[in-house]
């Protein structure tokens, strides 16, 4: 088998892949990690997070000759000290002198050479990832190919070998065609039960071992060390052995000869429990399958085309004329949708914690607030986008409106959190409006709009969010920052805005007209009443209204314990700070084509005084007294700032903190500003900080690791191009580009199509090429801002297609 050519975003040397791991598997399915030195990490797959778990004696390793080498680079030295000695799982085998990391997610690779070794080893590793198609990327399978050049002057025997320690009870290893199926054994309800499996695929001389010997003091390893180096096969143990199945091929190759091992690792465990733990309620994937070789026996004859249409998206993107550091950031927490945040019950309804603990989810049901901030599910997948709305609206929305922010399950106790979130409810309204525009689903919008209608009058409830009802909530605002806020402040307000235009189209488009002219009247009060009175000549302050007592305050609306003890002056608030997402309503609402919320002026001095008072680098950055995702003098932008000293005595909790989630908000506001210069550095300083040595360059960590808010990254892409589509009539537009330098091609996506635009200078305007690599988009009309418009003869482009006009 020949090796393809993948395309690289970033190459890490030893030093620093230290902290690399990037996920191996699908949405929804859990996954095993590929760590920076080649071997595979951190093996979620089991229903639950499992952060540096890897079960004995798993690992891949190469006989050459006489030579025998696990096919992995050198351990890093601060991994060497233990209690007994290093704890680094499988430290003690020989290994390659020298590795090189090189990722474009979902496509990593692994360069081994070592000078005492007669061959190189170049690891390719991945998990299909396709735009637009949710099942070709929701499969429980790492594929691994271990691409072996002989070095030497001579033919050489080669032989690639796998293996890999049944984790469950009562295990069972069964031969498989060139393969292993590894069973649990026990209740068969537990999360914990199910079937891993090894194959390799495409080889002529294949032997197995279903388990090791049954030996104590590291016989069961040295006997398997012994038998492949012997003569690079297998003999087979006793079924009482060590519960450890071994999968090795053979191969002779010439002097600079180049073949390629390819293992599928697959893996079948149905037993998903609800948040709590209490239910079993399934996975998705799991009902495709009856077991873990199954898997292999669907996915093996599909490989080649599944490797084409992934290496095709990620060459799309990286070889596209978008800057390295925003296609790194939205590339590399794309994959945070397929990591153990994420899931997708048996129905086929997607749900996601905020992020993992390395052990449990941190903070479930699809909480409102935090799944507000991120771009990635609407654009790549908007099928999956369109099913967290209607979960949203047809389950969390009680008939007063009230919306709980986090979803219980099962789905019919989805409202017993009971408490509303102020950002999360009113962003929720601006994603419908995403996902109906997106898509053109006319029928999605009439299903939900009447629980969307109640969310939005739910602001205006009796000691509500905007009880009077002019357009400013300056009720009590449960928020993201896991407090409330009393008083007009940008950061809710400009979602409340968003959702009132939100609202406004939605109502016309329906012909709900008397609803459409109020959410119109009270976004034109309300927008110009936060310019007038929020906005200090620098940024958008907190006008800080206590409440004075709970009577004051709707039901539903606190979250107990964890907001303000004083409500005649109420502490954890934000005051005169400056926050780096402050504009995040009116960022979203420019992705999403509802036009400027604010002021253009005061929105593009505010983007200014964010990086120029949030820089955690500045002197006279504030103390810190919580989580820390940036250290020493590494740079990034803080939560918020007091550049005048007039910090609460105890404002909100996270004030000092840096999350890459608001970092990339306020990179897309600065697009939107076509201040880009100064967004790229921001990204830039985001990436700096994930850099293979101190952090994961594929888990971006607040809450919990692979944090939903940092697939805000997402948002950059489309706010630098311009790229909006409205699925209702078919019209798709671009930003201009700058053509000075010749043509440009950028990458584009809209949820249920994906591929590149081209703009090149003519002599009639700017000649545009669309191209559909995926997915089928309607198309009629093809604008270019500032250059003009191309009517199209309607018709619906499927992958393959390409559509030109001339707009000028």
């Amino acid at each position: 088998m020949t090796t393809p050519e993948w395309p690289v975003l970033r190459r890490y040397d030893a030093d620093h892949s230290l902290r690399i791991a990037l996920p191996l598997g699908g949405i929804g399915t859990g996954t095993v990690s590929l760590g920076g030195r080649g071997d595979l990490r951190d093996w979620e797959i089991r229903n639950q997070p499992a952060k540096g778990f890897a079960p004995r004696d798993s690992f891949f390793a190469v006989r050459a000759g006489d030579a025998v080498r696990a096919l992995e680079g050198p351990i890093d030295p601060v991994l060497y000290e233990g209690w007994e000695g290093a704890a680094v799982p499988n430290h003690s085998l020989p290994r390659f002198a020298r590795s090189e990391f090189l990722g474009a997610y979902p496509l990593g690779q692994v360069l081994l050479d070592d000078p005492d070794m007669p061959v190189t080893v170049r690891l390719q590793a991945f998990n299909p990832l396709v735009p637009s198609d949710v099942e070709a990327s929701s499969l429980p399978v790492a594929v691994l190919r271990y691409a072996v050049t002989n070095t030497d002057g001579e033919p050489l025997d080669v032989t690639v070998a796998g293996s890999v320690r049944n984790p469950g009870k009562r295990p069972r290893n069964e031969r498989r065609g060139d393969g292993v199926l590894l069973r649990s054994g026990g209740d068969e309800l537990v999360e914990r039960w199910g079937s891993l499996a090894l194959a390799v695929l495409d080889e002529d001389d294949v032997t197995v071992r279903t388990a090791w010997a049954g030996s104590s003091w590291g016989g069961p390893l040295l006997d398997f060390w012994d038998d492949l180096s012997a003569d690079g096969r297998l003999d087979e143990r006793p079924a009482d052995g060590e519960p450890v199945a071994s999968v090795a091929a053979l191969r002779t190759l010439e002097p600079g000869e180049t073949h390629a091992f390819t293992f599928l690792l697959t893996w079948h465990f149905p037993n998903r429990r609800d948040w709590r733990g209490e239910n079993v309620i399934g996975n998705h994937y799991a009902v495709a399958y009856g077991d873990a070789w199954d898997v292999i026996d669907t996915v093996a004859p599909k490989l080649a085309e599944l490797e084409d249409r992934t290496v095709a998206f990620v060459g799309a993107l990286t070889g596209s004329d978008l800057p390295a550091a925003i296609v790194e950031a939205a590339l590399s927490n794309v994959s945070t949708l397929r990591s153990p945040t994420c899931f997708r019950t048996p129905d086929g309804r997607f749900y996601g914690w905020e992020g993992c603990h390395d052990d449990s989810g941190s903070c479930y049901g699809n909480c409102t607030h935090v799944w507000n901030y991120e771009h990635t599910t609407p654009y790549l997948f908007g099928e999956l986008a369109r099913s967290m709305r209607e979960l949203e609206f047809r389950y969390a929305t009680a008939d007063d409106g009230h919306m709980s922010f986090r979803l219980e399950l099962p789905l019919d106790r989805a409202r017993s959190h009971g408490v509303a979130a102020a950002d999360g409810q009113m962003g929720c309204l601006v994603k419908l409006h995403r996902e109906w525009r997106l898509s053109g689903d006319d029928d999605l919008l009439r299903e939900l709009w009447p629980a969307a209608r109640r969310a939005l009058e739910f602001a205006w409830v009796p000691g509500g969010w905007d009880a009077d009802r002019d357009g400013v909530m300056e009720g009590s605002q449960h928020n993201t920052m896991d407090v409330e806020y009393f008083g007009p402040n940008p950061q809710v307000g400009t979602w409340y805005l968003a959702a009132l235009r939100a609202a406004e189209e939605m109502a016309w488009h329906l012909g709900d007209d008397e609803f459409a002219a109020t959410c119109a009247d009270l976004f034109a009060r309300g927008s110009a009443w936060i310019d007038a009175n929020l906005f200090n000549g620098e940024y958008y302050r907190h006008e800080i209204r206590p409440p004075g007592s709970e009577d004051a305050i709707a039901p539903g609306l606190r979250l107990p314990g964890i907001g303000a003890r004083d409500l005649t002056e109420p502490e954890l608030q934000i005051g005169d700070g400056c926050l780096t997402d402050q504009l995040v309503g009116q960022h979203v609402a420019r992705l999403t084509g509802l036009g400027d919320l604010l002021d253009t002026g005061h929105v593009r001095t505010t983007l200014r005084s964010i990086l120029r008072h949030n820089d955690r680098t500045a002197p006279g950055a504030p103390f810190n007294p919580k989580r820390s995702y940036a250290l020493a003098g590494e740079p990034g932008l803080q939560v918020a700032s007091y550049p005048h000293g007039d910090r609460p005595a105890r404002p909100f909790p996270y004030f000092a903190e840096v999350w890459t989630g608001l970092e990339y908000t306020a990179a897309i506001g600065l697009l939107q500003a076509s201040l880009t210069d100064e967004a790229i550095q921001v990204v830039e300083a985001v990436r700096s900080r994930f850099d293979g040595r101190r952090r994961n360059p594929f888990d971006e960590a607040e809450c919990g690791h692979h944090y939903v808010r940092a697939m805000a990254a997402w948002g950059t892409i489309p706010a630098l191009t311009g790229f909006g589509y409205d699925g209702v009539n078919g019209a798709l537009r671009f930003a201009s580009a700058d053509l000075t330098g010749g043509p440009v091609t950028w990458f584009w996506a809209g949820g249920d199509a994906w591929g590149t635009v081209t703009q090149a200078p003519c002599d009639d305007g700017v000649r545009v090429g669309v191209a559909v690599r995926g997915g089928r988009l309607r198309l009629t009309v093809l604008t270019i801002d500032g250059i003009g418009t191309a009517e199209l003869p309607g018709r619906v482009l499927s992958a393959g297609a390409t559509a030109d006009a001339t707009v000028g």
